[in-house]
């Protein structure tokens, strides 16, 4: 039987009197992979943050940490390793217990802190403008790892991630995939016993994200490492875990093989709502032979954009798929008039005038930029402010308390928020809400915008199943009653073929099939369809 590593004692966190977390009490043995999973505020981030160490103490309960430690360097290690000579300074290693939330703990809590590693949800954290083999060295740098053998180490490293072919490639310029490799390689650098992944693959396409899977088992193994891994798509805690934990309203529903307690977490997931078909109105967008073309000082040029094609109708949800690095992100920008295409014309209909977004100046893309709103995959909400500041003043629309609270109720609900859910959480901080819940108020600041157009980047990438239909809902309603646009980009293929009208494959940045939903995926080989949340279990139209 393996040694325990971590001991968690009847914890329970509350913020501003509501309790996340309930008397929760489990054991984490060493090398296990353990999946955590449930809705949106179940609280899986909360107790990820409190096994890590980082925000706030529990408000009751313990974490013990069992390790093993070296009395003449402080060296950290397993419970296994006691008696073991110290792989540092040759010493031995003796056993140690540590209560990780004391005060009187806080120089070993920082020590095992420094063995444990993070991949969080939604960002990459690099250094954007360092090559891939610089972000690593810097991973290397914090540790103080050696100087005359930090080159070979960061090497190894991302040749263990499989990325020896990027090595010198800019770290911005890479695929959505390749970033979160660079992560990991960074994050294995540290040598962790323990590594934290944060619904690490909720925004990659399917075969990327098994890549990325496979990297996380197969560096578990080389270096003996335990992870515990937060999702709302089951097929990640299906692909990596060895045992499951399902949390609801703060508490451990059922815990064990993962496969059964995905069941468990499915058994009221219905969607039974019935959404009339509309009818499309005129067209609304029109892109012509839209390319965008950069050089790179590795790469050479790249095509990002490479001669697209097409038109959107008003009140059509038209989707963009692909793989990472397909061409969709810089698509969309080109389209949210972010950026400029290199060639081409995007044109779209203001009142009764056509813009070309691909001219500067107020009369052209100034004046239609307005009337698009865009999520961003990486959005990002003001943290010292309500939700209701969030959604009124903080983005510039001056109303009545009266009316801006109407409309933050309104523009709630139809990012997917329940009538009591959107009262409750006006007067809350983003750091007060879960991952999923601040997604979907970042969808709301979109929306209160009141656009023509809106354009999802990954709009389900965190979300769990049933917060997922909410937002389905939300958005074939707003289609239906506001005339409301989208497009929606987004390697959650489940979630695209249940909520778009029209899709454009695109592959290394042209459009190789264009057309309805499912004439478009009958198309596709069946890898590239595989379900991001779901693939092999049933559908979430159970």
């Amino acid at each position: 039987m393996k040694h325990p590593f971590i001991s968690v004692q009847n914890l329970s966190m509350s913020f501003s009197g509501k309790k996340v977390l309930d008397n929760l009490s489990f054991d984490i043995p060493e090398g296990e992979i353990i999946g955590i999973i449930g809705r949106s505020g179940a609280g899986k981030s909360v107790l990820m943050h409190l096994l890590r160490g980082v925000d706030e103490p529990p408000t009751e309960g313990k974490i013990i940490y069992h390790l093993s430690r070296c009395p003449g360097c402080s060296y950290i290690g397993l419970r296994s390793e006691e008696g073991h000579p110290c792989p540092r300074c040759g010493e031995k290693l003796s056993g140690v217990d540590v209560d990780f939330w004391q005060p009187e703990n806080e120089h070993l809590k920082s020590l095992i802190m420094r063995r444990t590693a993070i991949m969080f949800q939604r960002t990459f954290a690099l250094y954007g403008d360092d090559r891939v083999i610089e972000n690593v060295l810097r991973a290397l740098d914090d540790i103080g790892y050696p100087q005359d053998r930090a080159v070979n180490r960061a090497a190894d490293l991302i040749d263990q991630v499989r990325l020896s072919h990027r090595m010198m490639h800019i770290a911005r310029d890479l695929s959505g995939g390749e970033k979160q490799r660079v992560v990991l390689a960074r994050q294995l650098a540290k040598e962790p016993c323990l590594l934290f992944a944060d619904e690490p693959t909720g925004t990659l396409d399917p075969d990327t994200a098994r890549v990325v899977h496979q990297m996380l088992l197969s560096a578990a193994e080389t270096a003996h490492m335990g992870i515990v891994v937060t999702s709302h798509f089951s097929r990640v805690i299906q692909d990596i875990a060895t045992r499951a934990m399902l949390l609801e309203e703060g508490r451990i529903e059922k815990i064990g093989a993962p496969d059964a307690v995905i069941t468990h977490f499915l058994r009221d997931f219905h969607d039974e709502e019935n959404i009339s078909q509309v009818e499309l109105g005129e067209e609304i967008l029109v892109a012509r032979d839209v390319a965008k073309r950069y050089m790179s000082p590795d790469r050479g040029l790249i095509r990002a954009v490479n001669g697209v094609s097409f038109k959107i109708n008003r009140g059509e949800i038209f989707g963009l798929i692909g793989k990472s690095g397909a061409g969709k992100t810089t698509l969309s920008r080109i389209i949210a008039g972010i950026i400029e295409p290199t060639a081409g014309e995007m044109n779209f209909l203001v009142g009764d005038d056509w813009v070309d977004m691909t001219k500067p100046g107020i009369d052209q893309r100034g004046r239609a930029k307005s009337y698009i709103g865009l999520l961003h995959q990486e959005y990002d909400l003001y943290p010292h402010r309500t939700v209701l500041d969030n959604l009124t003043d903080a983005i510039g629309l001056e109303f009545p308390k009266e009316l801006a609270m109407r409309k933050a109720h309104i523009t709630l609900s139809m990012a997917g928020f329940l009538p009591g859910k959107s009262a409750a959480i006006l007067s809350q901080y983003p750091d007060q809400l879960s991952e999923g819940e601040r997604h979907r108020v970042a969808l709301a600041q979109v929306l209160i915008r009141e656009p023509s157009l809106v354009i999802l980047d990954e709009p389900t990438g965190t979300m769990d199943p049933l917060t997922k239909r909410d937002v389905k809902h939300s958005i074939l309603h707003a289609r239906q009653e506001m005339d409301q646009t989208f497009i929606v980009v987004s390697h959650d293929m489940e979630f695209v073929r249940e909520v778009c009208d029209r899709v454009a494959w695109m592959k290394g940045g042209k459009v190789v099939a264009m057309g309805s939903t499912d004439e478009v995926f009958s198309a596709m080989p069946p890898e590239d369809v595989g379900m991001q949340g779901f693939a092999g279990e049933p559908s979430p139209a159970l």
